[in-house]
């Protein structure tokens, strides 16, 4: 329920339900069922529909709580859905007040993948029991690349795999696999993307240092790695990569929040995936 109308959200309601509706297509999709053909087949897609809603959902409800704590307003999550082989393009929600000071920004910043996260780890490690080993023996598929967080989580199920095997990813842990890429791309500390908030909240605006970095760092990959990330560079370029101060930009964080900070920081490095797919 709204609460400044007193009516139901009704479009944010509609994009959940069609994102739901095109995740479950594309879940179902990834089992090899065509829901075209076979439309009552449609719940092979629940698995990695469901799962992947639930970090989705939790990471930008994170962002809506903490931020209504702080008094700003904000509207619910807005889903997206899209034709793509996971089904959406993620969510957003849209804060229509200013940032006062670094430390609104940090807690709004933070709260979104920190959340989502808390989602995707216990995902992650449910979805990899279930994954399955099998011999490399053909080139079909797709193949994905791994974060060292992702590897670590691997290890600890599965222990060593040498090159002669692959892991064939449950649809819950390809869906805990896109979260925590979802994570990364979101704490990239450029511009108004979390890692962009969490970065300014804690260097000010030497953030503009890191985000020259990242974006170095981004056309270095996509010219000798994965080519999706001069995709990304050339949309945070248009987007602006430097992030816009604050209202009280001499308030400080404390120091409770400076460690927040960096554990968000330390998330990103340890969920980058230098080449996804």
């Amino acid at each position: 329920m709204d609460e400044k109308t007193g009516k139901l959200p009704f479009l944010n309601i509609a994009l959940f339900l069609v994102t739901l509706i095109t995740t479950l297509l594309a879940g179902t999709l990834q089992q090899g069922i065509n829901p075209l053909e076979y439309p009552g087949m449609i719940w092979q897609g629940i698995p990695f529909s469901f799962t992947l809603l639930m970090i989705l959902g939790a990471h930008e409800f994170g962002h809506y709580i903490m931020a209504k704590k702080h008094h700003i307003d904000v509207t619910l999550p807005y889903f997206i859905p899209a034709p793509s082989f996971i089904g959406t393009f993620g969510a957003f929600i849209k804060m229509k007040s200013p940032m006062m000071d670094r430390r609104m920004l940090l807690d709004v910043g933070a709260a979104g993948p920190l959340a989502g996260m808390i989602v995707a780890v216990p995902v992650l490690f449910m979805g990899l029991m279930l994954s399955e080993i099998r011999p490399d023996v053909t080139e079909t598929g797709l193949r994905l690349g791994s974060s060292l967080f992702f590897s670590l989580i691997s290890w600890i199920i599965h222990g060593y795999l040498p090159d002669q095997v692959n892991l064939i990813l449950h649809p819950i842990a390809f869906s805990g696999w896109i979260g925590l890429l979802v994570t990364c791309l979101n704490l990239l500390p450029v511009g108004q993307l979390d890692g962009g908030h969490v970065a300014y909240a804690i260097f000010g605006p030497r953030q503009k240092i890191v985000a020259r970095i990242i974006m170095v760092v981004l056309i270095v990959l996509g010219v000798t790695g994965w080519s999706g990330w001069l995709v990304w560079a050339a949309i945070l370029l248009f987007m602006g990569i430097n992030h816009p101060r604050v209202v009280y930009e001499w308030i400080p964080l404390d120091d409770n929040r400076k460690v927040i900070g960096w554990i968000t920081l330390t998330i990103f490095v340890l969920t980058f995936t230098p080449s996804p797919f």
